[in-house]
């Protein structure tokens, strides 16, 4: 290409090039058309099919305010020159496709998409305040600094939006602001420093609104405050160096869950709190969390369904004090919860927490109390919850307290057992409190020892033989009679008559049914020891 053969723009462009000045262009005065650049200069501009460069130049495309016709067709080539574009208006979708630059930037441009899947860009890849009328394509793409969406708008809504799978940063990814019209995906990225969402809007209604499936991330990931989706987020298998931040959020995906993160490895924190605001349902199952699990002041909503899944997840703090009840199922079954945050006026109405496990709880409460928070459960009788909580209150020296739980254990138990056992129960409960309640036996002696002592006071039995019988004592008569196998001689010497007979006959039934129910009690009791 000719200096000659050029218009008075390109002429100008071609003279700008060579030394990286930028060249600002403003519309007509009274059309207010933009003036037009033809992408096939630039092309062969930036291709080396322009001015022979000098001692010491360094060359940049800075073009501002143009009307770029044609195909920006740069795949596979090898750019040196940095590509600096603001406030262009582009015909085609630029494609970039394999390229290699030292750094691009689109600022403030309008364009119908953004092919650059598999380039590479030696420093910045720019797309902010932009808007795009179709995808932007960065499959496998390798960005050595920072990715800037900031302020863009992507619409895309029957695609992928923003297709990113595979892609690499060696700095941020930047998006606070951006609106997506569609899906972005990102699945199997690596990002060498924060992914920021802060204020991001994502818009993919009833389907997926973000896929980072086994995304890696060496610092925080960030979606607070402002940050918005309608439609899933999916954050499955990621493993984030940092802290995973939501608060102040809003996901909706009515009916199904908003927020997907299986198998999630978290560094620090991940917050789920301060305001964050969910129509739908959160699963993180298996998820690792470093420190802190919050969900306080967190709005969660999924009626009918499991709103909050915890299953098999990790953390050494976990923050239950939601802004409100849970609206559905709170499953933590497997979980290991650390020390509990709870309070009682945001305990959801359905809990499970069938072998979690937890550290300690960090509001005082009595054992009925927390029995009210066990008895949340759903699917019937379950031994560990009631272990796990009895298990705190004796790491805290309550053994009182821990007894409690165990007898509750035992109570709900028997709810579910044939009738004949559900007797047997009632007796141990009425007479040991099932071995966690040995005084209730002495009670039990001292009250039949009473009734006893006084009737064979008033109506003594008559001796089997007058002339060899000890003197009556009706006190170790009747604990004779009460005590299967202590014998003080009394039994044997008299035989009661009348009433009396059926009252013997009675204490010695009850004799022999305290002796095996405090047997039968106190070795369950020191087998949970």
């Amino acid at each position: 290409m000719r200096q000659e053969e050029l218009g008075p723009l390109e002429s100008q462009l071609w003279n700008s090039y060579a030394q990286g000045r930028p060249v600002e262009l403003r519309p007509a005065p009274q059309s207010g058309a933009r003036p037009t650049v033809r992408a096939e200069f630039l092309m062969a501009l930036l291709l080396g099919d322009g001015p022979e460069l000098g001692p010491g130049e360094r060359p940049a495309l800075r073009l501002s305010g143009a009307s770029v016709t044609g195909t920006l067709d740069l795949q596979f080539a090898d750019l040196r020159a940095p590509v600096i574009l603001a406030d262009c208006h582009f015909a085609q979708a630029p494609v970039l496709r394999g390229a290699e630059f030292r750094e691009i930037a689109f600022t403030g441009c309008v364009l119908p998409g953004l092919t650059a899947d598999t380039a590479v860009v030696r420093g910045r890849l720019v797309l902010s305040h932009c808007r795009l009328s179709g995808p932007v394509v960065l499959t496998r793409a390798e960005i050595h600094s920072d990715l800037d969406l900031t302020h863009s708008v992507i619409t895309a809504p029957d695609s992928e939006a923003v297709s990113a799978v595979g892609l690499v940063t060696g700095g941020d990814v930047l998006c606070t602001s951006l609106t997506v019209n569609g899906s972005m995906r990102l699945t199997g990225a690596s990002i060498s420093g924060e992914f920021d969402l802060e204020g991001a809007h994502l818009h993919h209604p009833g389907r997926t609104a973000l896929d980072a499936y086994h995304i890696r991330i060496s610092e925080d990931f960030t979606f607070h405050p402002g940050f918005s989706a309608e439609g899933q987020i999916i954050l499955s298998g990621a493993d984030v160096g940092a802290a995973i931040g939501f608060c102040g959020a809003r996901l909706h995906h009515p009916g199904g869950v908003a927020l997907e993160a299986v198998d999630v490895t978290v560094s620090r924190n991940f917050d789920l709190g301060a305001g964050l605001t969910v129509d739908g349902g959160i699963k993180l199952d298996g998820t690792r969390i470093g420190t802190r699990l919050s969900f306080q002041d967190a709005a969660v909503s999924r009626p009918g369904g499991t709103a909050l899944s915890l299953r098999l997840s990790q953390a050494r703090e976990t923050d239950l004090r939601t802004r409100k009840p849970v609206d559905g199922v709170v499953d933590a079954g497997n979980a290991q919860l650390g020390v509990v945050y709870d309070a009682p006026d945001t305990w959801p109405a359905r809990l499970r927490l069938s072998d979690a496990a937890y550290d300690a709880l960090a509001t005082p409460l009595t054992a009925g109390e927390r029995l009210r928070w066990i008895r949340r459960g759903t699917g019937g009788y379950h031994p560990q919850p009631y272990e796990q909580l009895a298990a705190v209150y004796r790491g805290l020296g309550h053994e009182d307290e821990a007894r409690t739980v165990l007898l509750a254990k035992q109570r709900h138990r028997r709810s579910g057992l044939p009738r004949h056992a559900r007797v047997w129960g009632y007796v141990q409960d009425a007479t040991v409190g099932y071995g966690y309640r040995p005084a209730r036996a002495a009670l039990w002696i001292m009250a039949l020892l009473a009734i006893g002592a006084g009737v064979f006071a008033a109506h003594p039995p008559v001796p089997l033989e007058a002339t060899k019988a000890p003197p009556f004592n009706p006190v170790f008569y009747t604990l004779d009679l009460l005590l299967p196998i202590i014998g003080f001689g009394q039994k044997a010497a008299f035989a009661p008559h009348g009433a009396g007979q059926f009252l013997a006959y009675a204490l010695i039934t009850a004799g022999w049914i305290l002796a095996t129910t405090v047997t039968a009690g106190v070795s369950r009791a020191l087998s949970r020891q």
